[in-house]
């Protein structure tokens, strides 16, 4: 899953960031709070998280040790107004992975946090591929062959999920959690509208494979000859 948990409690910041994040193909689920990011963080298994010091309800520091105390792993870059050497030490103490000062450049951040997403085991390499389709998240986009077609922020998530399975089924339910996170609201067929989308798409690039739908189950990537 190409998600990340962002604990930001400035709205502009939070918006500023998902922003920058989404651009480079990587969708963030934003919390304000530390009570309901340690709920997202510990139940969700997010590429990357992203963690603000300064909180209303508390240090980011102590919310991730507890994190790791659960054997939380995830990849985690700090964000914080304090660059004392000191401070920097202690987030790595803690268990940060990186650490950027406020005020910094989003293309820094970005760059940063997809030195994180390279590290997670969700997410091995920034071009998953399958059987010849390639996904290209920082363009937002699929290829098969000499043919791309572009991919709405939640189609490039649903790929990027069924490609990381490799051909083994994803439930729906995860599916509509990579594409939508816990932000948005989903109606009953957005899955479906979705998926019916993307079959027309690869059909559009002349893809061999082709997103099966396995019956009490879920969908998988499949070859035309396989699914028949």
């Amino acid at each position: 899953m190409n998600r990340i948990g962002l604990l930001e409690d400035h709205e502009r910041m939070s918006q500023l960031i998902r922003k920058a994040l989404t651009g480079a193909g990587i969708e963030a689920d934003a919390y304000s709070r530390i009570a309901e990011a340690q709920d997202g963080f510990m139940q969700i298994p997010y590429a990357a998280l992203i963690i603000d010091r300064s909180l209303p309800d508390g240090d980011g520091l102590d919310l991730l040790r507890k994190l790791r105390a659960a054997n939380v792993i995830t990849p985690c870059l700090m964000l914080t107004a304090l660059d004392a050497l000191h401070d920097r030490i202690a987030g790595l103490d803690a268990g940060a992975d990186d650490y950027l000062p406020k005020p910094f450049s989003m293309e820094e951040l970005v760059a940063r946090v997809r030195a994180l997403v390279r590290r997670s085991p969700t997410l091995r390499t920034l071009l998953p591929e399958y059987e010849g389709l390639q996904i290209m998240p920082d363009i937002g986009g699929m290829q098969y062959g000499d043919e791309t077609v572009s991919l709405a922020p939640s189609e490039l998530q649903i790929m990027l999920s069924l490609v990381a399975a490799k051909g083994r089924p994803v439930r729906r339910t995860a599916l509509e959690m990579a594409a939508w996170g816990v932000s948005e609201a989903v109606t009953p067929n957005a899955l479906d509208v979705a998926l019916h989308r993307l079959r027309r798409k690869l059909l559009a690039i002349g893809s061999a494979i082709e997103i099966a739908n396995v019956r009490g189950y879920g969908f998988a990537l499949q070859k035309e000859s396989d699914a028949a």
